[in-house]
């Protein structure tokens, strides 16, 4: 497959619902907000993961899953060094050669990283540390994403909740849950068309990241994530690999309205510090200017 030709940036919305988009563990599973602002936030780790297993479901010839839950890297990197006939360093008592390992030749580290971007889509997209056992090297993937950031503030709300299932013979136990009663989150993405050169990724594989953004939710339901939706993505295509204008410059072009009783202002406009909190995504309204297009740049929206 051709290589993808294109840059692209983009702006993806997705909510939730009471529920809990992305807990931080060092905070007892609250949900991820900006101590200051009180806007929510979402890692950009968080969103690949979904990708993943969104990806992981197809089952596709060329689209495995590099990295998985409880699944050791190092035999996959093995594999690779297996088919193209170059030492794995694997010590005969178990373990890695790890001083040999690491000086394994630019060459072969390229060879490598090509088998395994041929086979995993992860590693084509999001790129991959690899330099650990076998050693593979580091490949740098194209597609990028940024932390995802409410439109407004959230306020977190802790459930109590009772658990009546005895793990032994003691009585029921109480617990927490924290849900977001509702939160429109932003994320910004790029995709660089250089990157994709050196990894592989294509057209079919850029069609199947707008896909995730689209269908992920659905596929990851549980307490927490019961009421989340990939809401839009709007994506700036570029007509050659460098690009033709600064991403900032296009993501300021797409700006979301609050409303409320008939009235309308920019998402943190003051006139709307007492208005009713936001419970459903007709509360917002997303903008895009799509007037005076820098030259060589169109708008895409997957959905």
């Amino acid at each position: 497959m051709t290589a993808l030709q294109n840059r692209y940036d983009f702006v993806y919305f997705f909510d939730v619902e009471n529920g809990n988009p992305n807990g931080d563990p060092d905070a007892g599973t609250m949900p991820r907000m900006d101590p200051d602002t009180r806007h929510g936030l979402v890692s950009d780790v968080c969103l690949k993961r979904k990708i993943r297993n969104y990806i992981d479901l197809h089952d596709q010839p060329g689209a495995s899953i590099f990295i998985r839950e409880r699944e050791p890297l190092n035999p996959k990197i093995a594999e690779a060094c297996e088919v193209n006939d170059l030492p794995t360093f694997r010590k005969k008592n178990g373990g890695w050669e790890t001083k040999e390992a690491k000086k394994r030749s630019q060459e072969d580290i390229r060879l490598l990283q090509e088998w395994l971007a041929s086979q995993y889509f992860d590693i084509r997209a999001f790129g991959a540390v690899l330099s650990t056992g076998p050693n593979a090297g580091q490949v740098r993937g194209p597609v990028q994403l940024s932390f995802s950031r409410s439109a407004e503030p959230i306020m977190p709300l802790e459930q109590t909740i009772t658990r009546v299932a005895d793990v032994d013979e003691e009585e029921g136990e109480m617990g927490r849950k924290h849900i977001v009663p509702y939160g429109l989150y932003r994320v910004h993405g790029f995709i660089n068309a250089k990157l994709a050169e050196r990894t592989g990724f294509s057209e079919q594989d850029l069609e199947l990241v707008w896909n995730s953004f689209r269908d992920m939710f659905d596929h990851d339901r549980s307490a927490a994530r019961g009421m989340m939706a990939g809401r839009r993505l709007i994506a700036f295509r570029h007509d050659c690999a460098l690009g033709n204008a600064q991403a900032h410059k296009l993501f300021d072009r797409v700006k979301v309205h609050r409303r409320s009783n008939g009235s309308e202002h920019l998402a943190g406009d003051p006139r709307t510090d007492n208005w009713p909190p936001a419970r459903a995504y007709c509360d917002y309204r997303i903008e895009v200017d799509d007037t005076d297009l820098p030259q060589g740049i169109s708008i895409v929206e997957p959905f």
